[in-house]
């Protein structure tokens, strides 16, 4: 033969070899997580004037989970099981003193290995920015590799508020009500956390007025326009942009937390303008819709944190005109959306330019969702679909592109999801189940997972200091394909028809027509619960 013959078909082997050497390589992962973002985002069928391009570029590229849940709806908790693996029920952490129950002094998790943890363990590049774990809950040392480099960025802030000059000592937050609104409506509403609007100058409402960032007091400056201070989610946005612009030996794990559009609801003005006021539509709302509800949920308020109500009913009191307030306030929902899925397109554009970008999955999602005045509420925490529903989008190698996957899914398969890419054996018992399956193959009945998911809701039962809680004194959302069942702690319940109903108008507990559906979802919690309690 041809010694250029030879040095042909060499040169042809040699580049088969390294082409399924590529491909046999374990990915990347990169993880991006929001901090209370529901389903207004476009493709979820949340809210209809949502405006996110760059969440939609994944959504185009991957696969979108339409009935994904948070396990349990509120920061603490849900963050806990997500980086663990272990499902609230078996955490015993469900958002009750969720300020000083921090996840590492929890018997039930201390020692635990992270996610973080264990994919350093398996040879990953670790890195993290922003909102990982709940705010205060966080452990830096989890991020970083053995030899000490790289590992955590800046910490979470929900800041910039605005403040007149004086120092709240006893929260540090130093935020107030912004400037702008009547003194009026600034005497109704509840500071800091209600606020929301354009970042704007405010030295023109007084000289003692300016931006302060949340927890540290500092000072944050806008000067005019562009030229200000970066924001939070900003500087998160910019530190994985600078760690994706690195090389690496080995894949890496990069995530993000984004505190956006977690309250106070601040954002540039740009994102506000893309939101006409008087063409901002109301999420849907039925008068009396809480008549048919379980009474302990509504009259006596038996949740962890149970100001949702209230919150809502004091927009409504603000306003002049018809629910005028509630409209500038889903604005400023919908533009912190907007300006999240900004720094979002940021990330998304920086993995394109490395040359291992199509060896990277992606995995897009919130901590829990959010109520925007169903159900006469304005915040997370109930066992009902605006607060327990969450996005979901995973791209990545053989991810099949544009697909819709309606399969009940939860936070708690993240972790084993991550690893199961990664090839690497977790360090204990997890909870949740790949979704490879889900990912790669079109039929779904190849996936080990459960029908439906479970969430866990805390109630205000006394909690202790560093205790696991009784999964038994919380409420309990069970979600199918097609119901969600609730089970409250005494005895209460509620069904929901999805294929009719999505907006939880009708509770159908009572309707004998449905008693084969309750008789049904009845046991499926129960098998649900002994599952997870094995």
């Amino acid at each position: 033969m041809h010694i250029n013959k030879i040095f042909t078909l060499i040169l042809v082997f040699l580049l088969l070899g390294i082409g399924y050497l590529f491909s046999g390589q374990r990915p990347n992962i990169v993880v991006i997580v929001c901090d209370d973002l529901n389903d207004s985002i476009e493709g979820m069928g949340g809210h209809p004037q949502a405006i996110t391009p760059n969440i939609n570029r994944l959504i185009e590229s991957g696969i979108r989970f339409t009935n994904a849940a948070s396990n349990s709806p509120i920061c603490g908790p849900s963050r806990a099981s997500l980086w663990t693996g272990i499902h609230p029920v078996n955490t015993g952490m469900y958002g009750g003193d969720q300020q000083r129950n921090r996840w590492h002094n929890n018997k039930n998790i201390k020692g635990k290995k992270t996610l973080f943890e264990t994919l350093i363990d398996g040879g990953y590049q670790s890195f993290a920015t922003g909102k990982i774990f709940h705010n205060g809950h966080e452990k830096d040392s989890i991020y970083v590799n053995k030899n000490g480099d790289i590992g955590y960025g800046s910490r979470p802030n929900f800041g910039p508020y605005p403040n007149n000059g004086e120092s709240d000592v006893k929260t540090k937050r130093q935020g107030v009500l912004p400037p702008w609104w009547s003194e009026e409506k600034r005497q109704m509403g509840s500071r800091p956390y209600d606020g929301f609007g354009p970042v704007q100058d405010v030295k023109g409402y007084g000289e003692n007025w300016k931006w302060t960032m949340a927890y540290y007091g500092d000072t944050w400056e806008y000067r005019e326009g562009h030229n200000r201070d970066l924001m939070p989610d900003e500087i998160h946005a910019k530190e994985a942009e600078e760690f994706l612009a690195m090389k690496f030996d080995k894949p890496y794990f990069l995530t993000i937390g984004f505190s956006r559009p977690h309250s106070p609801w601040y954002a540039p003005k740009e994102f506000f303008d893309m939101f006409p006021i008087d063409e901002i539509e109301l999420a849907p709302n039925l008068s009396n819709d809480l008549d048919d509800c379980a009474k302990i949920l509504f009259n006596n308020k038996d949740l962890a944190q149970p100001w949702g109500f209230s919150k809502y009913q004091r927009y409504i009191n603000m306003s002049k005109g018809e629910k005028d307030m509630l409209k500038e306030w889903t604005q400023a929902y919908l533009a912190c959306v907007a300006f999240v899925d900004a720094q979002v397109g940021k990330v998304l554009d920086a993995i394109e330019k490395r040359e291992d970008s199509n060896n990277t999955l992606i995995i897009f999602t919130s901590d829990h969702g959010y109520h925007m005045g169903e159900k006469d509420y304005i915040f997370k925490l109930t066992p009902w679909e605006e607060s327990v529903r969450i996005p979901f989008v995973v791209v990545g190698p053989n991810v099949n592109p544009g697909k819709i996957c309606d399969n009940p899914i939860s936070l708690v398969d993240l972790f084993p999801t991550c690893l199961d890419y990664a090839s690497v054996k977790p360090s204990h018992n997890l909870d949740g189940y790949s979704l490879r399956s889900l990912l790669e193959d079109s039929d779904e009945g190849k996936w080990a997972g459960p029908n439906s998911s479970l969430s866990v809701i805390g109630s205000r039962k006394k909690v202790e200091l560093n205790i696991p809680a009784s999964y038994k004194d919380q409420h309990l959302s069970l979600r199918s394909k097609s119901y969600r069942y609730i089970l409250c702690n005494n005895g209460e319940e509620e069904l929901y028809d999805h294929t009719v109903d999505p907006n939880e108008w009708n509770n159908l507990i009572n309707e004998s027509s449905y008693k084969s559906v309750i008789f049904s979802m009845r046991k499926e919690l129960k098998t649900s619960l002994e599952k997870l309690l094995k």
